[in-house]
């Protein structure tokens, strides 16, 4: 994965999927013709799900997506959130899921809410050819095919998990007895 500083701009095949969930795909794709930079609101729940993360948190969750796990589908940031573009569904099946990994719990003050946007729902997205200005809107990974891989519930709940992991240390063990005596056994027979 590229550096947070570089921008991918989305090529002609991933603006054409990002223009199909809207009400007049050729009308979007027209707009981007003539204003290559301007953000576009989009319809959720049957091309794609948008996950909206905080943007350090964000970008927690796709560093553990390209780290340790299968990589990502779409990211962006606008207006200081991540967006991660998911299958659609997972906005219905991804609360549910964070609830059943008790999420609010005990990590409440450590793991900020994700928005789930889906059927029904619309966000605003970079254009594809959105600028390196700092503040803008723009793509961690653009859409680069008419289909690109989408990630579903359960692999954006691993992301969040290990996401909050990195932010919160969490441990099973009760903290130690900062009073207790501590004796070297290393060289005891």
């Amino acid at each position: 994965m590229s550096s947070a500083s570089n921008v991918t701009r989305a090529r002609s095949e991933g603006a054409a999927w990002l223009a199909s969930a809207g009400t007049y795909p050729r009308s979007t794709l027209a707009l981007w013709e003539e204003r290559p930079d301007a953000p576009v609101v989009l319809s959720c729940g049957t091309v794609f799900d948008v996950v909206s993360a905080p943007a350090v948190f964000g970008r927690r969750m796709l560093d553990r997506l390209w780290e340790e796990g299968p990589g990502s589908g779409p990211v962006a940031v606008f207006r200081g959130r991540t967006l991660l573009f998911a299958a659609p569904g997972t906005a219905q099946r991804l609360p549910s899921l964070l609830a059943w990994e008790e999420w609010g719990s005990h990590r409440a003050e450590a793991v900020p809410p994700l928005l789930c946007h889906g059927t029904g729902d619309a966000v605003t997205v970079p254009a594809p050819g959105a600028d390196d200005a700092p503040g803008a809107s723009r793509w961690l990974v653009a859409p680069d095919t008419l289909r690109p891989w989408l990630p579903g519930p359960e692999v954006l709940l691993w992301a969040a998990v290990r996401a909050a992991r990195t932010a919160v240390r969490i441990s099973i063990f009760p903290p130690a007895d900062q009073d207790a005596k501590v004796y070297d056994v290393s060289r005891r027979r």
